[in-house]
């Protein structure tokens, strides 16, 4: 009964035991997860990123290890796991030689990974000193490194585990030859997308005009462009037909130049005209100070002299655009009437050439001549001829 007892006793210690020091490691596997974390924080202010995260998870990679082994042989588990990997022939795979292997695979994808991620700090940096490169092309840039990369890396792997990658080159050819093939206007479409981002003939935000289509670059990936038209309508038009369209970028320069024109009478003060619609351009808000306002004499119209009036604006877009052709046309209409400058309607003159006595009116008496009915239905004038008809005589014939 003792014995029992005291056997109980002890089980009873040992599993206590086994509890406190698994909640112990877990407490520790917490512990080290956080002193990881802010260590990480530390590092990074002197390491690249990726250097960190790849010694902070190592580093925590092993501690998880260790503790996961202590345990499996707390709890008595390990040798089950041993008696069956022994059992199914698996400890056969497991040598020095593919130890050695596993272990350099890991190391080229660790070297791949900080690879990469230097490259992603390095054009970051280089985007934000140089406004040539867009964030966007940076990212492009980016991923095409971060994919050659770790190509690179796949193919080095591939050749330490001994796979020869002749059949595989050849593969990927005929493959890369069928898609080519089936998908020439994706492809195309890709091609022209690397293309328009480094040429960069626009941006997101850019008022532009490509073919029929005028709005603002709402996004700009490796297959299409999208444009948000003034009519809230979304175009997507394929990079390929972008390439090879006319471009027109209204926001390129930060400035606009607008023309309206306004015609004025022949008789009027052509010079005073263009003093008084300068004025009126140079008080508008929308219009800028420099270039300043112009105005040029620009044809002899039909009915006036034809005035350009050409001012500028900032910050191009369709809202500014014409509010300030709205206010420059209303405002030099309302000056014109002010001081007495016609702007005429569209008129004709007519006229006779002068071999002829010129254009000639003709009286009221030669234009209206009374006519008479006749017997037979024709009309005879006042002063005794006919006109559509015969006049009866004697019995004798017309001739």
């Amino acid at each position: 009964m003792a014995g029992n007892l005291i056997s109980w006793f002890d089980d009873f210690i040992w599993i206590d035991i086994r509890v406190f020091i698994t909640a112990f490691v877990l407490i520790a596997l917490l512990a080290g997860f956080a002193v990881a974390w802010r260590g990480r924080q530390k590092l990074q202010e002197t390491m690249p990123n990726a250097l960190v995260n790849v010694i902070v998870a190592g580093a925590f990679g092993i501690f998880v290890v260790l503790a996961a082994i202590t345990l499996l042989f707390l709890w008595e588990v390990v040798n089950s796991a041993l008696l069956v990997l022994s059992e199914t022939n698996i400890s056969q795979y497991i040598n020095s030689e593919n130890a050695v292997k596993i272990s350099f695979s890991v190391a080229i994808l660790s070297i791949g990974y900080v690879v990469s991620g230097i490259t992603q700090e390095g054009i970051d940096r280089l985007s934000r000193r140089r406004e040539t490169l867009s964030r966007h092309q940076a990212q492009v840039l980016y991923r095409l490194t971060q994919i050659s990369v770790y190509v690179v890396a796949g193919a080095t792997i591939l050749g330490v585990w001994d796979i020869d990658l002749t059949g595989l080159l050849v593969g990927a050819g005929f493959l890369g030859i069928v898609v080519g093939m089936a998908a020439r206007q994706t492809l195309g479409s890709l091609l022209a997308g690397f293309m328009l981002m480094f040429a960069r003939p626009f941006e997101i935000g850019d008022w532009v005009i490509i073919e029929e289509e005028e709005g603002i670059v709402t996004d700009i990936s490796i297959v299409n462009t999208r444009i948000q038209t003034f009519d809230g309508e979304y175009v997507m038009i394929p990079n390929d037909t972008v390439g090879g369209s006319t471009i027109v970028n209204r926001s390129r320069k930060g400035r606009l130049r607008l023309e309206v024109d306004v015609g004025v009478d022949y008789d009027a003060d052509v010079e005073r005209a263009a003093d008084l619609a300068k004025e009126v351009m140079r008080d508008q808000d929308d219009v800028l100070a420099v270039p300043s306002p112009q105005v040029v004499s620009k044809e002899f119209g039909d009915s006036a002299i034809v005035l350009g009036l050409r001012f500028w604006i900032d910050k191009p877009s369709a809202r500014r655009k014409w509010r300030a052709k709205t206010a420059v046309i209303n405002e030099v209409k309302e000056a014109f009437d002010g001081e007495g400058v016609k702007i005429p309607y569209p008129q004709r003159e007519l006229s006779g050439r002068a071999e002829t006595n010129g254009f000639q009116v003709a009286g009221q008496r030669e234009r209206v001549r009374e006519r008479n009915p006749t017997a037979d239905g024709g009309e005879t004038t006042d002063d005794g001829a006919t006109d559509g008809g015969t006049v009866p005589n004697d019995g004798g014939e017309n001739e």
